[in-house]
């Protein structure tokens, strides 16, 4: 009679398998590009890589740079897109979309073709409709400390900061988000002053956190909406059903379908080198590696998922 692996041999395989993962990405040559074109983001070493995975049971395994803080940038849309349906439900649909762009994530194109409608909230365009979303009514400091705050709750570390250098850098050197803003409110999709709007959005995108963090601070997408620690509910099961999905099938920008085809997981990828992860049932996983592909994502972290999702049979496509 075959024997069921116990809870002791299951967390093993998964340590084994993290720092199995770290050390192959450890011993590659092809690292990918950081992002240059933000200066500070510029500056970061090639060579880190860092990964974190938290099962449902709380236990968390990690290796490799998994406690050095680093730029979230476009991951922190998954949390801020959560925020916003929390205060407005799904009336964010009359601002936003929901499908796949095809195009890079800064791209005006589409908006003018679609009269300043953002495709997706994963898109720089989308993500500073949805941050205006969670201004309205507020002063900017107040908006970006209920972002924070949001962040050190999931992750129950109050030590996650802003990087105000990286803030600072995006600032002066974000024309293109500039651009995007101005055209959707142009045609009303934002209500809030541009620069307000963008200061909240420059500001949470330079969230500095570790994948030890940042996977604790999901594990509210792999359990059905809940905290599995406390139990306690962050959104309910088919909102974070449909938070997965958008991650799924937008949250690469126009890799999203690649990342889908080799991983099979939810992701959503920031230009800081980060990929935040999905294994819906099972964990929330984080990687780092700074050096990015043509698409924008991580080069490397992608690689790491891949593997990471294979050995485990996570993927939810089936093994």
């Amino acid at each position: 009679m075959t024997r069921m692996p116990t809870e002791d041999t299951a967390l093993s395989q998964l340590h084994d398998v993290v720092h199995e993962v770290a050390d192959a990405m450890r011993r590659r040559a092809d690292r990918g590009a950081v992002a240059d074109y933000i200066p500070e983001l510029a500056t970061v070493d090639p060579s880190a890589f860092g990964i974190a995975v938290a099962d449902n049971d709380g236990n968390v395994a990690a290796a490799g740079d998994c406690d050095v803080p680093f730029s979230i940038q476009s991951i922190s849309k998954v949390f801020t897109l959560t925020l916003a349906l929390g205060k407005v439900g799904d009336n964010l649909w009359r601002r936003v979309g929901r499908e796949p762009s095809g195009s890079p994530f800064n791209s005006i194109v589409q908006l003018e073709n679609e009269r300043g409608v953002p495709r997706n909230p994963f898109i720089n365009a989308g993500a500073i409709a949805v941050t205006d979303v969670i201004l309205s009514g507020h002063q900017p400091r107040e908006a970006l400390g209920e972002i924070l705050r949001f962040m050190q709750f999931l992750a129950n570390d109050k030590a996650i900061t802003i990087d105000k250098a990286v803030a600072a850098s995006e600032q002066r050197t974000g024309f293109r988000n500039m651009a995007l803003a101005n055209y959707m409110k142009s045609f009303g999709v934002l209500t809030n002053p541009v620069d307000f709007t963008l200061g909240v959005y420059f500001h949470h995108c330079a969230i500095a956190m570790s994948c030890r963090q940042l996977a604790l601070a999901g594990r509210f997408l792999s359990h059905s909406g809940k905290n599995p620690e406390t139990g306690i509910a962050v959104v309910h099961a088919e909102r974070a059903r449909r938070i997965n999905a958008i991650m799924l099938t937008c949250g690469h920008y126009d890799g999203s379908g690649e990342f889908a085809f080799r991983v099979g997981l939810p992701g959503k990828s920031g230009v800081g080198g980060g990929i935040f992860a999905v294994a819906p049932g099972k964990a929330s996983i984080a990687v780092w590696s700074p050096g990015l592909d043509a698409a924008g994502n991580s080069h490397l972290g992608r690689i790491a998922l891949e593997a990471l999702s294979k050995r485990m049979g996570w993927s939810i496509f089936g093994a």
